[in-house]
């Protein structure tokens, strides 16, 4: 029987029902808080969901950039600075959840649920650099303030559960990616191309499974705001100017995560921009590195794909990496004989399909249904995910 304590006695987990849901999440290059407001059809495993509306709203830029600077594996300068930026992301959370429902036409009491993930400043599945015994993860932005301010029931903090059960936590996706994506005709696979780049396997037969493969963006964002001042290369115009250094993807490839077996996952505390100036020879040009760090990213996905589902016949992808045609080109290059598409054309909008994740994870949390599935993320069983904070 699957149990989380989180779910009210009051909430009925029997008849999850059609409504409207909203979804929040800011990625692992922070660049965004997207929002998602989507219609689900009636029944426990619904096979179809509307998007009524999407949305990214900006971060404001010293908020954003302290948040950055814990991602990647800084430190907080006191408690007091950590609870005030939970409190600070809760609230960004919750003006964008209000920005949403208001473009929208949309009252609050119209909608079931949000699903909120949170801003995510650590993820240790394998145990903090501490004590190596103490595996976690956090994701700030306290539920407790969204629901107050939208006045909404709000499901946050949906990994630390399976990560309490012996799971990475993550990538949480493939659940959802499965009842909406997956085929019994051919071998798929859903690609995320955030930050990170993270894999749902979804074979004709058998298991569904999912993991990281390694940086989609979050390395070529890091390096464009360094030498572009912009927050991401656009359509890898900056890497298109470059050319690929064989030495240097060599020393990138030699990083040990990558050889290690799924169940996995990572974050920008991995892969960040210290990272790749370990691993610099010096005297490389800037569009160079950047291109080589394109490379970087298509070659792992795909020796990835390849390594774990080789008869794969079709990538959908989404996440923001799809505006970037330069990495589309070359994922597909390195992929010969699979199509390699947007999930637009199976009515997923590419750009907010996480968001729309997570407000089906809140239906899921609210029907008493499990959200993670343990032959992606390790966990010992099924579990319901999620915090749940009442509307009032």
């Amino acid at each position: 029987m699957v149990e989380n304590s989180s779910v009210p006695a009051e909430t009925d987990v029997a008849t999850p029902h059609e409504g409207l849901y909203l979804g929040l999440i800011s990625g692992t290059s922070a660049d965004g808080i997207d929002a998602a407001l989507v219609r689900f059809e009636a029944g426990a495993a619904p096979t179809r969901c509307e998007l009524v509306i999407g949305r990214t709203y900006a971060w404001d830029a010293a908020l954003r950039e302290r948040l950055v600077a814990l991602g990647q594996g800084g430190d907080a300068r006191s408690l007091e600075e950590l609870g005030t930026l939970d409190i600070q992301t809760a609230e960004a959370f919750a003006a964008a959840a209000r920005a949403l429902l208001k473009d929208a036409g949309v009252a609050p009491g119209e909608v079931a649920a949000i699903g909120s993930h949170g801003q995510t400043v650590r993820h240790r599945p394998a145990g903090a650099a501490f004590d190596g015994r103490h595996p976690f993860t956090w994701q700030i932005g306290d539920g407790a303030v969204i629901a107050e301010r939208c006045g909404i029931a709000t499901v946050a903090d949906f990994r630390r559960r399976d990560v309490a059960a012996g799971g990475h936590g993550a990538p949480l996706m493939p659940a959802f990616h499965a009842a909406l994506l997956g085929s019994p005709d051919e071998d798929r696979a859903a690609l995320n191309l955030g930050g990170i780049a993270n894999f749902t396997l979804l074979p004709a037969r058998g298991a569904v499974r999912g993991f990281d493969t390694g940086p989609a963006n979050c390395l070529m964002d890091a390096w464009a705001l360094r030498h572009l001042g912009t927050a991401f290369d656009a359509d890898g115009a900056f890497a298109a100017r470059g050319e690929v250094d064989p030495a240097l993807l060599a020393r990138l490839l030699d990083e040990p995560w990558f050889a290690l077996p799924p169940p996995k996952s990572t974050g920008r505390e991995q892969f960040q921009l210290d990272w790749v100036e370990a691993r610099l020879g010096g005297g490389e040009r800037p569009q160079d590195v950047q291109a080589t760090l394109l490379e970087l990213s298509a070659v792992t996905i795909a020796q990835a794909l390849r390594a774990q589902q080789p008869a794969t016949r079709r990538v959908l992808a989404c996440g923001g990496g799809v505006r970037n045609g330069a990495l589309l080109a070359r994922l597909a290059e390195r992929l010969p004989g699979v199509a390699v598409e947007t999930t637009q054309a199976y009515g997923l909008d590419p750009d907010f399909v996480e968001a729309m994740g997570f407000a089906w994870l809140a239906r899921q949390t609210l029907a008493g249904l499990p959200g993670n599935l343990p032959s992606v993320t390790g966990a010992r069983g099924l579990r319901v995910l999620g915090t749940v904070h009442p509307a009032g």
